[in-house]
């Protein structure tokens, strides 16, 4: 799908990446990792023109769905926001990097990310595309480098988009001072529209950090949880995106699938 602008998170680990540049994932750091959060709160340049379809970029995401053993709903789509977040602060997208040019092209976009799935062979082989793979309680995604929506490498190309639904899961509350990316059960997204959300989502979370804090929490691993809100907790929610709370932030959805035009989807908060 793709999107527009037990208690605790649990146990997650980035997985070394021998990706096509041959190299394994690492944050940036220092003045490298300043212009990471810069971009990242500048936000959209937005130089996307959707009727020019060379101008459209995307990130990809892959969900590991291994046939006969489905991950959990909430563990996957938590290394889905891990992933997304680890990629928007790898050295390799910073100013002089190989994955600056795509990436910094993709922000000037919409930021648009399309996920799809993927079993056995083929999910091995999209490890040879650039990016980086999050393992959390067993449940695996992998979230590559951006580029023009009709210039996906052929690896990624060939996975299915739809089909990417899971049963809902109840997992515990999150662990105290663990950022939670919280969406709107009301929405009944598909597991692959969530996976695109919760991304942006930690997107706009790690932009509102300030620079100490993103060190701290790059520093404790980059841990996020996802959660479900029902109706209470989402009404909730929204009062305090209203009130511009600090640490908190909401995706508006460009209505591109699944849900309507200006929906709230997900809102993080980092407090």
């Amino acid at each position: 799908m793709t999107d527009g602008p037990a208690a605790g998170p649990g146990h997650s680990r980035a997985t070394p990446d021998e990706s096509a540049v041959g190299e394994s994932r690492r944050p940036a750091s220092g003045e490298d990792l300043d212009w990471c959060h810069r971009r990242l709160a500048a936000g959209s340049a937005g130089a996307e023109n959707p009727e020019d379809r060379s101008t459209v970029r995307s990130m990809p995401i892959v969900l590991h769905l291994p046939k006969g053993d489905l991950p959990r709903r909430t563990p996957l789509l938590e290394a889905v926001a891990q992933a997304v977040a680890l990629v928007c602060i790898d050295d390799r997208v910073s100013p002089g990097g190989p994955w600056h040019e795509p990436y910094a092209a993709w922000l000037d976009a919409r930021m648009r990310k399309i996920a799809r799935r993927a079993r056995g062979a083929h999910w091995l082989a999209a490890h040879d595309v650039p990016g980086v793979t999050v393992e959390v309680d067993g449940c695996q995604a992998r979230a590559f480098v951006p580029g023009p929506v009709d210039e996906i490498d052929p690896r990624l190309g060939r996975l299915q988009i739809g089909g990417t639904d899971l049963e809902r899961d109840v997992p515990g509350e999150p662990a105290e001072g663990v950022p939670v990316i919280w969406f709107d059960a009301g929405l009944e997204m598909s597991v692959g529209k969530a996976a695109a959300q919760v991304g942006h989502g930690v997107m706009l979370m790690m932009a509102g950090m300030s620079r100490t804090r993103l060190d701290s929490w790059i520093g404790d691993g980059c841990p996020v949880a996802v959660r479900e809100a029902g109706p209470d907790r989402w009404k909730d929610l929204s009062a305090a995106v209203a009130r511009s709370e600090p640490g908190t932030s909401a995706v508006v959805d460009a209505g591109f699938t699944e849900v309507a035009p200006g929906s709230l989807t997900v809102i993080s908060v980092d407090c």
